[in-house]
């Protein structure tokens, strides 16, 4: 089925007057190393997540690069990470792992700890799922609730397919794979697959404009605060696309599909959350 705003405008209600930002989630957002900080510069200071409805943003990255993130901080709130990955992951309800992250030991120890410790919700992105590449037996015994979020490359190294292969085939091995793992699986693309192996979605809505580096990184933002307050489901998560790939198509209109970059979807966030509510007026 195909996703359009009057499925999931229930999803965006108004809040009641006494509410609190307890109420709309806790949401850690980790990766980042000094070759790729801008990545989660933009899952982060780009506001994607608080942009999107969560209450609190923890950026949680290691502390060598925290002279790169720190400065670009306001809203959020800024945890470096040195081996404290209890205290780190502590208390959140959502959790966003791998945008620019690297491939290392100590990242893979890491993914690890939180696959078998972590409780909330868990968004698998970028070097993320590279490293659970090599570790998918952790997908079957961990009590997260799991959404990856691959591009056809990605998932062509954690199904171990040709990409050609895949492209020709890309709902029955994303249906297969979540199906076996008990993943929610949020396969990138013009048409965008958000399958739990039983329930699948389409979100086709977005622009060529985001075919710029950096997209998918506030993708993982839009997701992480969106889920922050909403129940895991497939609906929940392919409506965070639809309203990333509304916000990026809205993006598009003004800056155009050549000069718009990824950062620019973050802005138009609020209106595309009115456009899908059903009205341009203020609520």
């Amino acid at each position: 089925m195909k996703i359009d705003a009057n499925l999931i405008k229930d999803l965006f209600k108004c809040r009641d007057n006494n509410a609190n930002k307890y109420d709309f989630g806790v949401v850690g957002l980790m990766g980042g190393s000094e070759k790729y900080s801008g990545s989660i510069k933009l899952a982060s200071l780009g506001l994607a997540s608080l942009r999107s409805g969560c209450g609190l943003v923890r950026v949680i990255v290691s502390r060598n690069i925290v002279p790169y993130v720190a400065p670009y901080l306001v809203e959020q709130t800024l945890f470096p990470f040195d081996n404290n990955i209890k205290e780190a992951i502590d208390r959140l309800n959502v959790l966003a792992v791998g945008m620019g992250w690297g491939i290392s030991a100590e990242n893979e120890e890491c993914l690890k700890y939180i696959l078998n410790n972590f409780t909330g919700v868990l968004i698998i992105d970028a070097d993320g799922l590279n490293i659970l590449t090599s570790n998918l037996r952790l997908l079957n015994f961990t009590k997260a609730k799991v959404v990856l979020t691959p591009h056809l490359k990605e998932f062509s190294r954690l199904i171990n397919k040709d990409v050609a292969d895949i492209k020709e085939n890309r709902k029955e091995y994303a249906l297969e794979f979540a199906k076996k793992y008990g993943v929610i699986l949020l396969l990138k693309g013009h048409e965008t697959i958000v399958t739990d192996g039983d329930t699948t979605y389409l979100v086709d809505v977005g622009s060529p404009g985001m075919a710029t580096a950096g997209s998918g990184d506030v993708l993982s933002g839009i997701l992480a605060g969106f889920l922050g307050y909403n129940e895991y489901n497939v609906l929940s998560v392919a409506a965070g696309a639809y309203l990333a790939g509304l916000a990026g198509s809205l993006a598009t209109k003004k800056y155009t599909d050549i000069a718009m970059i990824a950062s620019d979807t973050i802005k138009y966030i609020p209106d595309a959350i009115k456009i899908i509510r059903g009205t341009n007026e203020k609520n």
